[in-house]
């Protein structure tokens, strides 16, 4: 079966809240949502490019992931000449694939992917960039092609399935207390919670919230989230639920090392976008495509990106930079035989993951900027996917499936019931009528089924230990998930397995304790070198399509800095914050600077 596809709470309301943080005068604040300003300059705020006027227009990127295309969408539409190198595909860990040799009758091969696209409200640059990608018969274009989704599915072991909504539904106000409150009805269905811990822990959101960003850069960055939480001592729900499980889901965070300041970062943007109170957060918690991402948006991305005379070369591993008189003379690539070609511009973007960013740049770049040196204590992890061909629809409710607790943090998606057109009849030999798309987040803990972590099962074994983890947790009062179902799966081809190894081509990067000071910005100290990726800089802070968006924005507006050129900047959309924590904060800030606890904290 399992064989390999080719290629009411006991806190009183004075502990709730302490006097609603310092008084009514947070609750009469106007609901209109501000910029939430980045780091102070302590923490290192960004520095503007380096000016070089040579007035040439010429851009090499390195690299066509989401940071690449987005740099190369922003300048080509500013008139550059710009080549996008590529070693393997365009989209990099965003994009989809047809999986080999699937196809009959007409129709295309099976859909796979790295994993299941997942598109928060918090985010602003993908969706601006995807209206501005024709697709047909959309007025949005391919920002049209994004779906809102109502519910999501917590599994739990022994335990029947719950299905909620994952939006808080109309405000027309919000206070403090009642945003703290509504995170404890939120994660009321816990089994097992002691209350008194669901209300310490919104407490500690609200620590947050109202934490200025002089103690989120200056102590929360050096904390973890496990820290900030409080989780040793309390009982095991809080720890596996609350703590671990939902940081766990975030992108592969680990809540003994993550930074407090990231974690809690995106846990108030989602926050706040279920409260459907932020303009700029208006497309819901929760969207997909609904389409598989090469069909909904990569594609047609490429396609218009090539009609304004974006030049793309495949093939092509950038392998040396050049320093030439203080600048980027030259770029190496290398195609797949081993043969060598020379790539001169008058402005580079090293839009490559992490892990060959600090390869490519070599010793003598770094000598020249040794900022740069710290890219080199960055840390990545594993978070891939599988997906499992069903010959039956499930009856798991349309959403996300978040499978608490599971050993390997899975989280999952039906993808057919929410993509147009008839699955069958359009991908596969006909017979799989369901797509059941996985994320296992964590490779490092040992499975129910063989007793080890992911790392050290076959392919088949990570097939077999995925479907019996997503079993355990979900058919409790149920029977979603059927073993005779299974027609084929599919797991993420950056994973291979060679002699006993198991390796991983797409890493991400994790937002360790205190990362964020090794983080580059989008440009650095040699003048016509940029940096794109979600490693940079960002207002997100997490490893996201959305940051990596971002950053090839600010590696065009960077671009233009330095060629000292008029044209519009790219938008870069700071999250936002509602202006009734602000007095809170400022108390916060006068605090810290008074080497002060926060006053929840005290």
């Amino acid at each position: 079966m399992f064989e390999p596809q080719p290629n009411p709470t006991a806190f009183g309301r004075r502990e709730l809240l302490r006097g609603a943080l310092a008084g009514a005068a947070l609750t009469g604040a106007a609901l209109t949502a501000t910029p939430l300003f980045g780091a102070p300059a302590s923490a290192g705020e960004p520095r503007r490019a380096p000016a070089l006027h040579t007035g040439g227009r010429t851009v090499a990127i390195l690299g066509g992931g989401m940071a690449g295309l987005s740099a190369a969408h922003e300048l080509v539409e500013r008139g550059y000449e710009v080549t996008v190198y590529e070693p393997d595909y365009l989209g990099g860990k965003a994009r989809s694939m047809g999986v080999p040799n699937t196809a009959a009758g007409g129709r295309l091969d099976l859909p796979g992917e790295h994993g299941f696209r997942f598109f928060p409200g918090c985010y602003q640059h993908v969706p601006d960039t995807m209206a501005r990608i024709p697709f047909p018969g959309n007025p949005n274009g391919v920002a049209d092609n994004l779906v809102r989704v109502e519910g999501a599915v917590a599994g739990f072991r022994g335990r029947p399935p719950i299905f909620a909504p994952v939006e808080a539904g109309s405000l027309d106000q919000l206070t403090p207390e009642l945003l703290q409150n509504s995170i404890i009805g939120a994660f009321s269905f816990i089994p097992e919670l002691p209350p008194a811990e669901l209300a310490f822990f919104a407490k500690q959101m609200m620590v947050w919230f109202t934490s200025s960003p002089e103690r989120r850069f200056g102590q929360w960055e050096y904390v973890t989230w496990e820290q900030i939480m409080h989780a040793n001592g309390k009982s095991r729900a809080y720890q596996d639920y609350l703590v671990n499980a939902l940081t766990r889901i975030t992108v592969a965070a680990k809540p003994h090392l993550s930074s407090a300041r990231t974690i809690g970062t995106i846990g108030e943007a989602l926050v706040l976008a279920a409260t459907g109170l932020i303009p700029q957060f208006s497309g819901g918690v929760d969207r997909i495509l609904n389409r598989p991402t090469n069909e909904a948006w990569i594609d047609p991305w490429v396609d218009y990106l090539g009609g304004r005379g974006v030049r793309f070369v495949l093939g092509q591993r950038a392998t040396a930079l050049r320093l030439r008189d203080g600048v980027i003379g030259s770029a190496t690539v290398v195609d797949s035989r081993g043969v060598a070609s020379t790539v001169t511009a008058d402005w580079f973007v090293c839009a490559t993951p992490v892990e060959r960013a600090v390869d490519l740049l070599g010793d003598e770049i770094i000598d020249a900027d040794p900022r740069l040196a710290g890219m080199r204590e960055l840390q990545t992890d594993w978070m891939v996917g599988i997906q499992y061909y069903l010959t039956s629809p499930t009856e798991i409710p349309e959403g996300h499936i978040a499978a608490l607790g599971t050993p390997w943090a899975l989280t999952a998606l039906r993808q057919a019931p929410m993509w147009v057109g008839d699955f069958a009849a359009r991908y596969g030999d006909g017979s799989v009528r369901e797509c059941l798309s996985v994320d296992i987040s964590d490779w490092d803990s040992p499975g129910i089924l063989y007793n080890r972590p992911a790392k050290q099962c076959t392919a088949t074994e990570v097939a077999a230990e995925v479907w019996a983890q997503l079993c355990e947790w979900l058919n409790t009062g149920t029977d979603w998930l059927r073993r005779e179902d299974i027609h084929s799966w599919h797991i993420d081809p950056g994973i291979t397995w060679s002699g006993g190894t198991t390796r991983n081509a797409t890493p991400l990067l994790v937002n360790t304790v205190g990362s964020y000071d090794h983080r580059p910005d989008a440009h650095c100290a040699i003048p016509n070198l940029f940096f794109g990726g979600d490693h940079v800089r960002s207002h997100i802070d997490l490893a996201t399509m959305e940051s990596a968006n971002e950053s090839g924005r600010a590696a065009a507006n960077a671009i233009l800095d330095a060629a000292d050129d008029p044209a519009e900047r790219a938008a870069i959309f700071p999250l936002v914050a509602l202006p009734i924590f602000e007095p809170a904060k400022r108390i916060d800030a006068d605090r810290f600077r008074a080497g002060l606890p926060h006053l929840l904290e005290g």
